[in-house]
C-alpha cells in the first residue's frame, strides 16, 4: 500500500470526555495455532507479499467463511 505524505484530518470531529464515557475495549479473539498444508505456489505467492502473509491468509479465509455462513456465525 502506498504511503501518503499528507492526510487531511480536518473533517474528523474532536473527541472529548463525553465521547469516551461509554467506550468499550473489544479485544480480538485469540487465534489457534494449527498445521495447515498449502500448495507450494499458494504459500509462495503469499510469502512474496511480504511480512504479515499469515495474517492475510487468515483474513481471506475469514472473509470466505462470513460470505458462506452456516448456522454458526463468527
Amino acid at each position: 500500500m502506498p504511503k501518503r505524505k499528507h492526510i487531511d484530518y480536518t473533517d474528523i470531529p474532536k473527541t472529548d470526555e463525553i465521547f469516551w464515557e461509554n467506550a468499550e475495549v473489544h479485544l480480538p479473539k485469540r487465534k489457534q495455532q494449527v498445521t495447515l498444508r498449502l500448495d507450494t505456489e499458494v504459500l509462495e505467492w503469499f510469502q512474496e507479499e511480504g511480512p504479515g502473509y499469515q495474517t492475510k491468509i487468515n483474513a481471506i479465509l475469514k472473509t470466505y467463511v462470513k460470505a458462506h455462513p452456516h448456522t454458526q456465525h463468527l
